[in-house]
């Protein structure tokens, strides 16, 4: 009996170190939650400036030399506008309440590590009977652009801003694939499309994908 009695004993932990374990578990997940507000807070600022310069090209692209720099602190500001990177439209979801600019194909913000994602291969709306293909993250995190396309069903609206006009989609499939990598899109290719694909929610082995057809341009 005290043979066990002492076994017992030595395999408690002590409360300091159930204490200590449980600062260093609270001190991790703080750290990712402010990763992750902080992120989204950056996230927020690099998406205002790129949308006022993407509001505001065709008068700033005219008018460079217009506006004098009278000291330093201006003229950083002005240069650290100017390195912005612009998109060249938006992705509306009406639906979902989503609205995200994009940059050019060929931008290094055009990734799904950044952004949404314009895949190689894509057409933009003007082109008649193209495909714009749009990639982006589900899940959770700041970069989980599309983690609520999940919610969207056949007949839901897209709209995409480009040059200046309005190219309103409506959604006519959605089906899965195997994540492996590739996607096959199944359209109809007498139609205008924009395709936009993302991983499954809760099934990170399939993508799901979604066809949406040109309905009316404004």
């Amino acid at each position: 009996m005290a043979k066990n009695k002492k076994l017992n004993k030595k395999k408690r932990i002590s409360p300091s170190t159930v204490a200590l374990i449980g600062a260093f578990v609270i001190t991790i997940g703080g750290f990712f939650i402010l990763y992750n507000f902080i992120s989204d807070k950056k996230l927020f600022a690099y998406d205002y400036m790129n949308e006022q310069i993407y509001d505001n090209r065709e008068t700033e692209i005219y008018d460079v030399n217009t506006t004098e720099v009278n000291t330093d602190e201006e003229e950083t500001n002005t240069k650290n506008y100017q390195d912005i990177e612009s998109y060249i439209g938006y992705l509306e979801i009406p639906k979902i309440k989503f609205r995200r600019g994009f940059y050019n194909i060929t931008s290094k913000l055009n990734t799904v590590e950044a952004n949404i994602e314009i895949i190689k291969g894509s057409d933009m709306p003007d082109v008649t009977n193209g495909n714009l293909i749009i990639a982006g993250h589900s899940g959770t995190g700041w970069k989980a652009f599309f983690k609520n396309l999940y919610k969207l069903e056949v007949g839901d609206e897209a709209i995409v801003t480009y040059a200046g006009i309005n190219y309103k989609y409506k959604i006519t499939n959605i089906y899965k694939q195997k994540n492996t990598g590739t996607v096959s899109i199944k359209r109809n290719y007498d139609k205008t499309t924009l395709t936009l694909i993302t991983c499954t929610k809760d099934d990170s082995s399939t993508q799901t994908i979604y066809i949406a057809e040109l309905d009316s341009v404004e």
